[in-house]
């Protein structure tokens, strides 16, 4: 696992209040893993804030799977 992956793991973790054993990369965040839509915001938030990086909200909000949020993170890094 990247080290990219382990922190976007944890902070999905952290934001939706589950266990990273519970993700796999074709985890949906909705679906899958529970998150709200206020969630979603916080964790476009919340991975801004841990890679001090700028998403566009409306491209990262597009983001469904952890994997696909592994792939856009990446590519912003």
């Amino acid at each position: 696992m990247s080290d990219v992956e382990r922190r976007i793991k944890e902070v999905v973790a952290r934001t939706l209040k589950i266990d990273v054993g519970r993700m796999t990369d074709e985890s949906r965040f909705v679906e899958d893993l529970g998150a709200e839509s206020i969630q979603s915001v916080e964790l476009v938030a919340a991975f801004e804030e841990e890679f001090d990086i700028e998403m566009d909200d409306e491209e990262a909000l597009e983001v469904k799977t952890v994997g696909k949020a592994i792939e856009f993170i990446s590519k912003l890094l």
